[in-house]
Parts: structure tokens; sequence; C-alpha cells
């Protein structure tokens, strides 16, 4: 079962470690490691949401989301993508960007180096969001509760993960705005690059969050108006068309998990700026990566052990907010890649230890009652 289901990730996580050594030794074969590791851990959530609306959906849409979809994941955002956010950048076309990366690496380095500040803001902002939206929601399960419930109340102020994203970015560019004067160098518009690469992201964020809601919103319809006439059909004692209808709720499904797919692909691609610049060993990993998301969303569809690690989507989400400080800072500062790839795991490691933890816990709660009621 574990080996039908993951054969094909293992396959291109070899192939891929391979190549990523024979391109640059063993630092392209650390930096390939990390980064799929870091696409595993920040899309896990993403495989969660993904299985639960793809269990409820027919076999012929399961595979249209797992072939034309994996295609449009891996392909489209992990290998294409990268190379688009080069190149608009660092105001290259995009074949100029992979020639330049193969045949002049030290004059492409430098390019995306220039260009690092827009990059950073873009997806510091787009990611800081993500993070934001989530501790301000007010929901069941909580994993840090001394953080995560003041939040949540704090939440229900309107907008407010927006106010506080833009105060950060007004922060970022301040300081360097500040650095730039005191220095004299001739990066005085870089606090201005900063400030609209952050406001696109934002707004990139926001009209990525307002297609997923209105995917969400008609799937919600279509499926209520299919129970409706499911209903009707039963009081008549006829047969509604039930597969059209069938087939149009999971046509919006399937645009929904699109959407959303390519959303948590995006904070894959960017985050991986913060560990490399090298479209080559971007690609792999985040290919690698990706593989492994859909073999887990599989898995979990087949398994049906949605809730048994209930606090990794928080983790999921930790790394996520902590890779946007990360990006934020590195627009001034520097900071270790080999840091930057392992925040991301020890916090999924450490919720994936807690949900364990508190797995066992519930395990020993029943186990004490049942002895209870047997006295």
């Amino acid at each position: 079962m574990l080996l039908k289901t993951f054969g094909w990730s293992f396959a291109i996580t070899v192939i891929g470690l391979v190549a990523a050594f024979f391109y640059g030794g063993w630092e392209a074969f650390g930096v390939v490691a990390i980064l799929s590791v870091l696409e595993i851990s920040l899309s896990f959530d993403n495989a969660v949401v993904n299985a639960g609306i793809l269990k409820k959906m027919s076999a012929f849409w399961q595979k249209i989301f797992l072939t034309v979809g994996v295609l449009i994941a891996v392909f489209g955002m992990r290998l294409v993508f990268p190379v688009v956010i080069v190149a608009i950048t660092a105001s290259l076309n995009p074949i100029d960007a992979i020639d330049l990366s193969f045949n002049d690496p030290d004059r492409y380095k430098e390019l995306v180096t220039d260009a690092h500040p827009a990059i950073a803001a873009f997806g510091g902002m787009f990611l800081l969001m993500i993070f934001l939206d989530f501790i301000f929601e007010d929901r069941d399960i909580q994993w840090l509760r001394w953080l995560e419930r003041p939040l949540a109340k704090l939440g229900k102020v309107d907008m407010l993960s927006v106010c506080i994203a833009l105060i950060v970015l007004l922060i970022s560019a301040m300081t360097v705005a500040t650095h730039a004067h005191q220095h004299g160098g001739g990066h005085v518009d870089k606090a201005e690059t900063v400030l609209l690469s952050g406001i696109a992201g934002l707004i990139t964020y926001l009209i990525v969050g307002g297609l997923s809601g209105y995917f969400e919103d008609k799937l919600e319809e279509e499926e209520e108006r299919e129970h409706e006439q499911e209903e009707e059909a039963k009081r008549s004692g006829k047969k509604m068309s039930a597969v059209a209808l069938s087939g149009k709720a999971a046509f919006f499904m399937f645009l929904y998990l699109e959407v959303l797919d390519a959303s948590f692909s995006f904070d894959g691609v960017i985050g991986a700026f913060a560990i490399t610049n090298e479209i080559v060993l971007m690609a792999l990993g985040l290919g690698i990566g990706a593989m492994y998301v859909r073999s887990l969303t599989v898995y979990l569809v087949r398994q049906g052990t949605l809730d048994d690690y209930v606090y990794l989507e928080h983790g999921a989400h930790y790394a996520i907010g902590a890779l946007a400080v990360i990006l934020l800072v590195t627009i001034q500062y520097e900071i270790n890649e080999i840091i930057t790839g392992l925040v991301g795991v020890v916090l999924i490691a450490w919720s994936f230890w807690s949900s364990v933890r508190r797995n066992k816990a519930l395990e020993a709660e029943e186990g004490n009652s049942e002895v209870t009621a047997g006295v």
C-alpha cells in the first residue's frame, strides 16, 4: 500500500538528488534535500485540505485532479513560475533567464541578488498574510493556547491582519531607507522597491483568497442545490439528473482545488528563494516535494486518517510565519540558508510530537472512563 502510493515519489527523489549531485556536488545535494523537506512541510496542510475535498469526488474527478492537477502544480508552479519571477524582477525574458543561469551563473546570481529585495518583500508579505489570517481565526482545536486564544479574540477586529501586514511592510521599507541614508549608497530607491513589491504581494494574496472564497461559495451552493433536488426526487418518486449535478459540483470542486493548490505552491516557490537563487536546484527540490504532497493526498484519502495529527496544520502555518519574517529580514541582512530550511522542519516536528502526545492523552482518558464505567 505504502510503496504503491509513494512509489513514484521515491523514484523522483532518487533521480532528483542524483541530478543535483552531478550538477553541483554535495552542496547542491543538500540544498535540494532541504527544499524538498521545506515544500513538504509547507504544503502538508494543503494535502490535508485537498484530501478532505477529494474524498467527496468521484473516481473520474479524482484522476483528473491527480493527473492534470499534478502537471499544473509540478511543471507550472514549481518549474515555470520561478523562472518567471526571476525574469520579471531582473528585467529579462524567461529564455534569457534560463540561458544566463546555465552559461553565466555569476552574472545571473548578481542580477538575482539585485532583485532580491523585491522578491523578498513580495513573498514575505504573501506568506505573512497566510500566517496572520490563520492565527487570528477562532478555531476549536488550539495548539499553543496561551498564544492562540488571545490572538483569536483580537482577530474579531475587521481587517486586522491587513493592517498589521502593512505596518510590518512600512517598518521594513523605513529600515531600508534609513540604512541607505546612513551609508550614502546608491540604493536609495531600494525602499520604494520594497514598498511597491510588498503591496503587490498583499494584493496577490487578497486576489487568490477572493478566488478561493468564490469557488468555495459556488461549491457550497451546488452541493446545497443538489441535496434539495435529491430530496425533491425522493418525495416525488422521480429520478433526477444526479450525474449532471454531481459533475457540476465536482467541476467547482476541481476549480477550487486548483486555486488552493496554486496559492500553496506559490508560498513554496517564494520560500525557496530564501534558500537558493538557482533555478535548477529550486526546480528539483520543489518538484520532489510536490510529488510527495500528491502522494500524501492520495494516502490520506485512501486511509481516511485526516484528523489523526491535529496540530500539524498549526505547525505548517507557524513555519510559514517564520519564513515570512526571515524573508523580510533578508532584505537588509543575510541569514544562513541552513537555518532558514531547518526552522520549518523543527516546527513541523514539534507539532507532530504534540499531536502524538495529545492522542496518547485522549486514549488514556478513554481507558480510564471505561474502567470507571465497568466498576
